[in-house]
């Protein structure tokens, strides 16, 4: 049985924990709640009640969780509403979304690696290079292999 205390816990310390990582805090409020809710999808006005937030703060969480790949935006016919609910392969997309972010540093540090040339600071850019390109490559390798595993559930 639902337990919605325990639940409103696994929300704010799962959001925090995200936020410890590096994501914005409301974003992972509201990925959180969005994740936790029984309903498929809920609307600004509704995530902003349950987080006891303005609907602002809801606004610039949403965009940012579109944006990421992890939430779709659905409009509510014959109404200036939207819905936002998971996407079904949020994970994968936003992995693959982000995935493209080392091959763009492995590119810029590669610009460095040239302008340093042969300095004592080129061996910590060429690793930062080398990290990123290979971390592109292994993320596409996994996101391959997670494919698989669910076509074969």
């Amino acid at each position: 049985m639902r337990d919605d205390q325990a639940v409103a816990q696994f929300v704010e310390s799962a959001a925090a924990t995200f936020a410890e990582w590096g994501f914005p805090r409301m974003a992972a409020r509201v990925l959180l709640t969005l994740m936790a809710s029984d309903e498929p999808a809920l609307s600004a006005a509704e995530l902003a009640e349950r987080l006891e937030v303005s609907p602002p703060a809801i606004s610039g969480a949403v965009r940012y969780l579109v944006q990421m790949g992890l939430l779709e935006r659905r409009p509510v016919p014959g109404s200036r509403r939207d819905l936002y609910q998971i996407r079904d392969d949020a994970w994968y997309t936003s992995s693959a979304t982000t995935g493209s972010v080392y091959k763009v540093l492995g590119d810029l540090a590669d610009d460095g690696v040239r302008a340093l040339d042969g300095s004592p600071a080129s061996a910590r850019v060429t690793e930062m290079r080398d990290f990123f390109r290979f971390v592109q490559v292994e993320i596409a390798g996994i996101l391959d292999k997670w494919r698989e595993h669910q076509k074969a559930k």
